[in-house]
């Protein structure tokens, strides 16, 4: 039976012929879904998002990218589009799912969402599941689906990450970011995420610096939360980057020999490709034995 498309509308009133199409009936994607969060804002997290999209679908991959911060969105505004209707129009009914989704960079097919709308910002348990259902009836074109989720712990976050497979939390080498970081991982851990979360380290000035702040979290969540964390590598610090976002282009499509747009090629190796990104590789896992010791 083919799926209606996806309209959010309070759950009085529906009629009996549309039971069978009703979201509570659909089930979640089965396509591999990565959370991209944070514990506070100001780390890149949005920025890795588009990016790694970008690197994806230059390998080959179809990417469902999702803009889930509600009410800050920006991830249109990173990739050069301008998408007339956004998750708004499909949150209040006056739109489907299917009717928002605008096609990016290749590869590339991004969910808008809002921005300036803070009452999107915490939407209540019965829209967001319908939004989560929602993406299965796109899944058929896409490999895998990436979620931009807003910063911080709430439990908008929360939810979107519990629902993923895989949970990539972003932080930088600064020690609030490093303390937010673990504080995510801690809360995710208590509310029973399916796997450790994946750490990539951000504007990171070198290769010690980043290795050093993985080294730390993965310490302290091993000894107080019993949860090995690994590593997904750092991106380096980029001028490039903060250029190519002023352009609203990415990094990869606007400096493409930088050395940011190499590491998220390296990235992308490791979700697409999995985790042997070979010799010289820019970003890469960081080494396991070294970290223990």
């Amino acid at each position: 039976m083919s799926k209606r498309p996806l309209r959010l509308v309070p759950r009085r009133g529906v009629p009996r012929a549309a039971e069978a199409d009703h979201p509570a009936r659909w089930s979640r994607p089965h396509l591999r879904t990565v959370a991209i969060a944070s514990g506070k804002g100001g780390v890149g997290k949005s920025s890795v998002a588009a990016n790694l999209a970008v690197a994806l679908g230059a390998r080959g991959a179809r990417v469902l990218l999702l803009d889930a911060d509600l009410a800050q969105a920006s991830l249109d505004l990173m990739l050069g589009l301008h998408p007339r209707f956004d998750l708004q129009h499909v949150l209040s009914g006056e739109k489907a799912l299917e009717d928002i989704v605008v096609d990016g960079p290749p590869g590339v097919k991004l969910i808008p969402a809002s921005s300036g709308v803070p009452e999107l910002a915490d939407l209540d348990d019965y829209r967001r599941e319908c939004l989560l259902r929602g993406l299965g009836n796109l899944e058929a074109d896409a490999d895998l689906i990436l979620i931009d989720t807003a910063a911080g712990t709430s439990r908008q976050v929360t939810s979107f990450c519990l629902a993923a497979d895989d949970v990539l939390v972003v932080t930088t080498p600064e020690m609030p970011a490093f303390a937010d970081a673990y504080g995510l991982i801690k809360l995710l851990r208590q509310l029973g995420v399916r796997q450790a979360p994946h750490l990539l380290v951000n504007m990171a000035s070198a290769p010690e610096e980043a290795e050093e702040t993985t080294h730390r979290i993965r310490l302290v969540a091993r000894r107080f939360l019993r949860m090995n964390v690994d590593s997904w590598g750092y991106v380096p610090f980029d001028p490039a980057v903060a250029r190519s976002v002023r352009r609203q282009e990415s990094v990869l499509t606007a400096f493409p020999q930088s050395p940011a747009a190499q590491a998220y090629h390296a990235l992308a190796d490791i979700l697409w490709d999995g985790p042997d990104l070979g010799p010289g590789s820019v970003l890469g896992p960081l080494d396991a034995e070294k970290l223990e010791a």
